[in-house]
């Protein structure tokens, strides 16, 4: 049987695809027929549902932008990454995102947290997020060089998790919510989130 998979390469942090290629499976038949779709264009057809989110740019390039179905919980509602996501990326000098959701004492669920590189405006980055519901809109903002990811360029997301809103864990500039902005978390203000003296 022929899939029609979707395996990449990595040069210069672009991925080309090969839409021919044969995806062999895994050891365990279950498991392999939980990635196959069939007729989705076409009677008999078959595809790899590999689970990334993919944006085409205008040269016809495709890169990882993330795995569909990530998801944290803030304020009782589901926040989708991949919607936040488009919201920062459509901000003119934001190069890379990376959104995800960390712990904060005293809350349940996770608050929204972006990794952002580049140069942007600020009033333009409030009013992409303005335009959010109030619970998906990041709580924090993490200002870094660049977003680590591996060699398939996917996010380190579990290292960016793990170090959470901790300016002194990751050594990045992070910025908390203020109103309709953001104001820099001083390590006072880190430590008056820890106690909840600094509710978010």
């Amino acid at each position: 049987m022929r899939i029609q998979a979707s395996p990449f390469t990595n040069t210069s942090r672009r991925i080309f695809f090969s839409v021919a290629s044969r995806f062999e499976g895994y050891s365990d038949a279950e498991a392999t027929e939980k990635k196959i779709l069939r007729d989705v264009f076409v009677k008999g057809d078959a595809w790899m549902r590999t689970g990334d989110l993919m944006r085409r740019d205008a040269e016809g390039f495709y890169h990882f932008i993330d795995r569909v179905g990530d998801t944290f919980r803030w304020k009782g509602e589901n926040v989708a990454c991949a919607q936040v996501f488009e919201a920062l990326r459509r901000v003119p000098g934001v190069s890379d995102a990376l959104v995800y959701g960390v712990t904060v004492p005293g809350h349940e669920g996770r608050a929204g947290m972006a990794a952002l590189s580049g140069e942007f405006d600020w009033a333009a980055l409030s009013a992409a997020l303005a335009a959010l519901p109030r619970w998906a809109r990041p709580v924090f903002l993490r200002l870094t060089d660049e977003i680590s990811r591996t060699e398939t360029l996917k996010p380190r997301r579990a290292v960016y998790v793990a170090q959470g809103f901790d300016p002194a864990a990751s050594g990045d500039l992070v910025f908390i919510a203020d109103g309709e902005g953001f104001r820099p978390l001083t390590p006072s203000a880190y430590e008056a989130v820890l106690s909840g003296a600094l509710r978010v």
